[in-house]
């Protein structure tokens, strides 16, 4: 008694990804839409030019508007090194409200006046860490206002230059005997 095995045709399995395919379709647009893209800026600073540059450019000596950053306070002059204002640290920090807001009244007396500032000087000490030369900047550049119901970037001085502040010759003495 034989028996006769019957050998079945086996053939592979073919793989069906057509539902998985159709789940890509939809899936991929989906998170493509669903991601937050980040935005770099990138803010151009201006060099400020040398003595012999200003010379050659004019016969007069221009303007500069000065913001010099020290630990203590912010300081604006106008023209350069003569004092327009001073903002004084406070146990909060740098008010750059308030510099907003008097850059904001200066930037309106330049126009009534039919002067066309747009550059700034920013001048600062050793000291002055990233952050409050970042917020200087940004305060220095615009400020939010509305427009028509719209929340808008008004222009205040775009045109920033970097540069050291000058070395305080009479350095003052706190209450404690140590200099600042």
């Amino acid at each position: 008694m034989r028996r006769h095995r019957r050998i079945k045709n086996q053939q592979e399995a073919e793989l069906d990804i057509t539902s998985f395919m159709n789940l890509m379709i939809v899936l991929v647009p989906v998170l493509l839409l669903s991601l937050v893209f980040s935005q770099v800026r990138i803010l151009n600073l201006q060099l400020p030019l040398s003595v012999d540059e200003q010379d050659q450019q004019q016969d007069k000596p221009p303007k500069i508007l000065e913001l010099v950053i020290t630990e203590h306070a912010l300081t604006l002059n106008y023209p350069s090194g003569i004092l327009l204002k001073s903002f004084a640290k406070t146990e909060q920090g740098y008010d750059f409200a308030l510099l907003s807001n008097y850059l904001q009244d200066l930037k309106l007396t330049f126009q009534q006046q039919n002067i066309d500032k747009k550059d700034i000087l920013i001048l600062l000490s050793p000291n002055v860490d990233y952050q409050t030369l970042v917020s200087a900047m940004d305060t220095v550049r615009s400020f939010k206002a509305v427009v028509a119901a719209n929340l808008i970037d008004a222009e205040l001085f775009p045109l920033i230059s970097l540069g050291d502040a000058p070395e305080v010759e009479n350095a003052v003495v706190n209450s404690q005997g140590e200099q600042p």
